[in-house]
């Protein structure tokens, strides 16, 4: 599976911006794959940020972004999106996306290493 992941760029705060990662893989729908959002601010080691399950039944969000953010899947459109809002200086930072095939369950992974595919990252700088 090849992520890719875009929509980045420089907002203001409060702000809002949605990321997009469009998955590829002929014969491997993005329904059947969890998909995570993490973050790298500078300086900083990667945090994980939200997370979908394959059904798209369950959602986990980092506790610093629960309530502004949010995560969905478009199945058809074989694309992931995190809908960014009420955006801050501390969500500056390369966001990545990431996915891990999960036939039809409820997991979500917090972890780096329980996703198996990684899309290159996209910058979000919010500054006023």
């Amino acid at each position: 599976v090849q992520l890719q992941a875009s929509g980045g760029g420089l907002v203001q705060p409060g702000d809002s911006l949605t990321l997009s990662c469009a998955a590829s893989a002929p014969g491997r729908p993005i329904s059947n794959y969890a998909i995570g959002w993490f973050r790298q601010p500078p300086g900083k080691k990667r945090e994980f940020v939200a997370g979908i399950s394959s059904t798209g039944g369950t959602r986990d969000y980092a506790d610093s972004v629960q309530g502004r953010f949010t995560i969905n899947k478009d199945n058809p459109r074989n694309t992931a999106y995190l809908q960014m809002n009420k955006l801050n200086p501390d969500d500056t930072a390369v966001y990545f996306c990431a996915a891990t095939f999960r036939y039809r369950t409820r997991d979500i992974g917090r972890t780096e290493d329980w996703y198996n595919y990684w899309g290159q990252g996209t910058q979000v700088t919010v500054s006023s």
